[in-house]
């Protein structure tokens, strides 16, 4: 009964059920990882002898990112939970929780700008490329799904948020970060797979709920997810990958060859051109490499 106590007293103490209830509209894993952040940061805290979010200052913050930089924590992960403990102590000094916001000022550290993997024309081949076998309704599935993931440069959320409606003639209406839609063509070879799987082969895989309007089901009859497209994806390749890598590739050869940035940036749902940028660097590096390796002088 004692522990009991202790973890009401604790949860009402720093309010986390009431922000909780605040993340309402974020993805559910970014819930779950800023619980698991809020979680840490407490025990810390607690650890340190500080019981209430009135007597976290700025130095107690600097001093909680230091841990985990000593704990070799990657600059994303860090800038995570700094986003976690923003948004937090936001909350709580509108609320009037804290009278001073002791994260306010603090700048998050930059991220070392690492080149994403891109994959050559002959590895996506080698993917795409599987041969047909008898299970139908499972290959068209498979086939069309990495299609589209490199076809279409989707994110794995963007694809296994696909319903049956969002395919119109030529192309996909995806709903992206921050529920933004926008319309992505569809080139003709994914667009006969996914007519393929749509009228002859979706109906053939049982599906638990008769109204699902899933584009794509997994085994278990529910709207795939980003594991089973990860899993599909083990199955189908030779060489170890990701599927937001058939996202760098299909940005990377658009530029290779002579697409708009702004023309990228709009396909991939990019909000910032300088985030879609990152991509003429891995262009320019690719062309410099060709160039050595090619070039009698090179």
């Amino acid at each position: 009964m004692k522990v009991v106590v202790t973890l009401l007293e604790a949860v009402t103490t720093w309010y986390t059920v009431e922000f909780e209830r605040s993340l309402v509209g974020l993805s559910d894993s970014t819930q779950i990882a800023y619980r698991r952040d809020l979680e840490d940061f407490i025990k810390y805290l607690e650890n340190c002898g500080i019981t209430r979010p009135e007597e976290v200052t700025n130095r107690t913050i600097r001093n909680y990112l230091s841990v985990l930089k000593t704990k070799d924590k990657s600059t994303s992960l860090i800038n995570r939970k700094i986003s976690l403990l923003r948004r937090y102590f936001n909350y709580l000094e509108k609320r009037g929780k804290v009278e001073f916001n002791p994260i306010a000022d603090l700048k998050a550290p930059k991220k070392s700008q690492k080149l994403p993997q891109v994959l050559t024309m002959t590895e996506i081949d080698s993917i795409l490329d599987f041969k047909e076998d008898n299970n139908l309704p499972y290959w068209y599935r498979d086939r069309a799904i990495l299609e589209l993931l490199y076809g279409s440069g989707l994110r794995v959320g963007e694809l296994c948020g696909l319903n049956l409606d969002s395919l119109s003639n030529d192309n996909l209406t995806v709903l992206g970060k921050g529920s933004k839609e926008r319309s992505v063509p569809v080139n003709s070879v994914t667009k006969r797979l996914l007519n393929e799987w749509i009228e002859n082969y979706r109906s053939q895989i049982k599906i638990e709920d008769v109204n699902e309007r899933a584009l794509f089901i997994n085994k278990a009859g529910k709207r795939i997810s980003p594991r089973d497209v990860r899993r599909i994806l083990d199955k189908r390749s030779l060489i170890p990958t990701h599927p937001h890598t058939f996202r760098h590739s299909f940005a990377t050869h658009l530029l290779d060859n002579g697409a708009d940035l702004r023309v990228v940036q709009e396909l991939l749902g990019h909000e910032s051109l300088a985030t879609t940028q990152i991509y003429t660097h891995v262009s320019k590096e690719r062309l410099a490499a060709v160039y050595s390796n090619t070039h009698p002088r090179g």
